[in-house]
C-alpha cells in the first residue's frame, strides 16, 4: 500500500474546485485521478477535515486478536495442534474462517515454533570428514515404483 497523498496537496485540490474548477480540470491540474478529486471534495463535506485515515490493521493479526488469549491456552492444552487443526477447531468453536498461514503467524508472535522435536537422522557428514552423502530425493516415481528416467528421453 502506498504513502497518502500530503493533506497540502488534498487541500490545494479542494480549494481549486471550491474556485469553480470540474474535478476533471483539477485532477489534470495536480496530476492526481479524478477520483482522488472526489474522493477529497466527499471528505471535506462529511468530515470537514482532509486528513487521511490510519492505514493497516494495526498489527493486531486482524480477526485473530480477538482471540489470541483462547489459542494460547488451546496450544498449552494440546502441544501437538497443528496449524490446519488449530485453523478447524477455530472456525467450529467460533465461526472464524482462517486460513493455516495466519495462524502460523499468530503463533510466532506468541513465541511458539513450529518445530516439535529434534532433527534426527539428517544426513551430515562426520565433522572434519568432507561433504555428506549425497541422496536423491528427486527420483521420479509413478504408482510408488522408481520410473526408468533413461527410456523417458
Amino acid at each position: 500500500m502506498g504513502k497518502p497523498h500530503p493533506v497540502e496537496l488534498r487541500q490545494r485540490v479542494v480549494d481549486h474546485v471550491a474556485e469553480g474548477n470540474t474535478h476533471r480540470s483539477t485532477a489534470a491540474r495536480f496530476k492526481v485521478s479524478v477520483k482522488f478529486v472526489n474522493d477529497m471534495v466527499k471528505l471535506k463535506a462529511a468530515t470537514g477535515g482532509l486528513a487521511p485515515k490510519a492505514q493497516g490493521n494495526g498489527g493486531g493479526r486482524g480477526k485473530l486478536s480477538a482471540l489470541k488469549d483462547w489459542i494460547a491456552r488451546r496450544i498449552s492444552e494440546k502441544r501437538d495442534l497443528t496449524a490446519a487443526a488449530l485453523a478447524a477447531e477455530i472456525m467450529v468453536t467460533h465461526g472464524v474462517a482462517v486460513r493455516r498461514g495466519s495462524v502460523w503467524s499468530l503463533l510466532r508472535d506468541l513465541g511458539l515454533t513450529h518445530k516439535k522435536r529434534p532433527a534426527r537422522g539428517r544426513a551430515e557428514a562426520p565433522r572434519g570428514r568432507g561433504s555428506a552423502p549425497h541422496l536423491d530425493h528427486q527420483t521420479p516415481t509413478l504408482h510408488g515404483q522408481p520410473v526408468d528416467t533413461d527410456r523417458l528421453h
